[in-house]
């Protein structure tokens, strides 16, 4: 019904940049909130940046200054800008929807596959 694919992740030194992009694809009324989530090795998914539809953004405070996300409803995708990157941001980031609309009366929760980022020091 509703797919998530993130692309973008891949290996970058420290101190360097990546862009990671989620295509939303589907029935798909209303995106509404969209979060960005990592995993890294032995540790638990985090929340790593939130934006509301009204663009209301909320980060982690290891990644603030750092990161920047962003949404384009017009294309149904979300963005997040990794720059000043660490090797403790090595984890899968998973593109997240945690109300995704498909009607008026129904949302979804749908996460995506995840991308790997690893940052070498």
């Amino acid at each position: 019904q509703v797919q998530l694919v993130e692309s973008g992740g891949g290996l970058v030194q420290a101190g360097g940049s990546l862009r990671l992009s989620c295509a939303a694809s589907g029935s798909i009324l209303r995106l509404n909130t969209m979060d960005w989530y990592r995993q890294a090795p032995g540790n638990q998914r985090e929340l790593v940046a939130s934006i509301t539809r009204d663009t209301r953004i909320d980060y982690a405070d290891s990644v603030k200054g750092r990161f920047t996300i962003s949404r384009d409803d017009d294309k149904n995708a979300v963005y997040l800008q990794m720059n000043s990157l660490k090797p403790e941001d090595t984890a899968v980031y998973y593109c997240h929807g945690p109300r995704i609309a498909v009607s008026v009366w129904r949302n979804l929760e749908v996460w995506g596959q995840g991308t790997l980022v690893t940052v070498s020091s």
